[in-house]
């Protein structure tokens, strides 16, 4: 198992418009087959500790059953219209696999 976890740290200068079409965009990943969840969302509401990072604007994690598989997600055309769409938008990208 592989999971992926992605932080996207937006343009501090985008619109509300912007701001709906990259989470837009990021949804469409939710549609590459995979053969395990693949979430998105905010940082949660939780209380502020010091080892909380919660300076990020959006998430992303998907869970594989290998690293073929996350491979395949990677090259998917849906993954690369994401890419090319929606790299205008943010400032930061932070990525975390674990096994």
């Amino acid at each position: 198992m592989l999971v992926h976890t992605v932080f996207f740290w937006l343009k501090e200068d985008l619109s509300e418009e912007q701001r709906a079409d990259f989470f837009r965009g990021l949804e469409t990943l939710k549609e590459i087959p995979s053969s395990g969840p693949v979430t998105t969302g905010t940082p949660s509401a939780t209380a502020k500790r010091p080892v909380i990072v919660d300076s990020y604007d959006f998430g992303l994690t998907c869970v594989f059953e290998s690293v073929e598989e996350h491979d395949v997600y990677q090259a998917h055309e849906i993954h690369q219209k994401f890419i090319n769409g929606c790299a205008q938008y943010w400032d930061k990208v932070q990525v975390y696999d674990y096994d």
